[in-house]
């Protein structure tokens, strides 16, 4: 199937605005980042080796000679199109999965900064984690016990502060309140050790999925990542990994192996995420669009 005809809705609708408008008449001049994304925003059909339609979104490549409508030219000089995405990260345990994406941030390998963590235990491993590294930790919810508690629309507001453009859950117990799903609107992913819809739902986590699994005689499992909506493990699947069950595995046998699948698999997740490139089909399926050949999905 051709890529412009996957998509639906994605075509800029505005006129081409006069280019000297926007860059003043000037030939061979030098822009900025903030240029750079005015165009990539509102899609401007200027032509140039590398200023390119893919499925209906413009993708510019900085550092090249961009051809003008007029036969001007200049050279765009900077190093990121896109800027680094801010991430808020949810964790209720350890946070192996929150630390693999943290430091796939300082890598490069996700266009990311992890600017705030989330959690409902906040003596929990992962919450050290952000701690010892400067990271803020917010308690949600509150402890019964405990009075004065953060509402569902202050942990929104938090997040608006902070800026977050993406909400990872990474381990997080909890239901996700509607007010922060409806918030962040096809925003929030969430990672879960079995391949959904099987082994899914209210109760299944942690060890007790990898038991239902061995005790079913299933021959795969593997890490399903999802949209979230506002049940447990019920959104739009957008990636998979099938992991196989051995004959002789254990439930902690079966859980190592998924959990290395894991790490690797949020890591490319949220590196697409941050780069754009998860994109919806007409009947509401997310895909990624390969970073190697734009005209793949999967």
């Amino acid at each position: 199937m051709e890529a412009q005809s996957l998509f639906h809705g994605l075509q800029s609708k505005r006129a081409t605005p006069p280019l000297n408008s926007i860059l003043k008449g000037a030939s061979n001049t030098s822009i900025g980042v903030a240029s750079v994304r005015i165009c990539v925003r509102n899609q401007w059909n200027y032509r140039g080796e590398r200023l390119r339609r893919r499925a209906g979104f413009t993708a510019v490549s900085c550092g090249s000679r961009v051809e003008l409508e007029k036969g001007e030219s200049f050279n765009a000089k900077c190093e990121s199109v896109v800027g680094k995405k801010r991430l808020a990260v949810f964790v209720s345990g350890g946070g192996s999965n929150f630390r693999s994406i943290y430091e796939a941030t300082l890598d490069g390998s996700v266009n990311g900064d992890v600017v705030v963590l989330v959690t409902n235990k906040p003596a929990c491993g992962g919450a050290e984690f952000a701690r010892e590294r400067g990271i803020p930790v917010i308690v949600f919810p509150q402890r019964k016990d405990e009075q004065g508690g953060m509402s569902a629309s202050d942990l929104v507001d938090t997040l608006r502060r902070y800026n977050a453009d993406y909400v990872l859950l990474a381990g997080y117990l909890k239901l996700i309140p509607a007010e922060l799903i409806r918030a962040y609107p096809k925003s929030i992913l969430n990672i879960h050790p079995s391949l959904l819809p099987a082994f899914g739902g209210k109760g299944f986590y942690g060890m007790k999925v990898h038991d239902a699994v061995i005790a079913s005689g299933a021959r795969f499992s593997g890490p399903t990542i999802h949209f979230v909506d506002e049940n447990f493990d019920t959104g739009r699947i957008l990636a998979q990994r099938v992991v196989p069950v051995l004959a002789t595995d254990t439930a902690h046998d079966l859980a190592a192996r998924v959990l290395l699948q894991e790490h690797k698999l949020y890591v490319e997740v949220t590196a697409a995420l941050c780069e754009g490139r998860i994109l919806w089909r007409e009947d509401g399926v997310p895909l990624i669009q390969s970073k190697q050949n734009p005209k793949e999905y999967s």
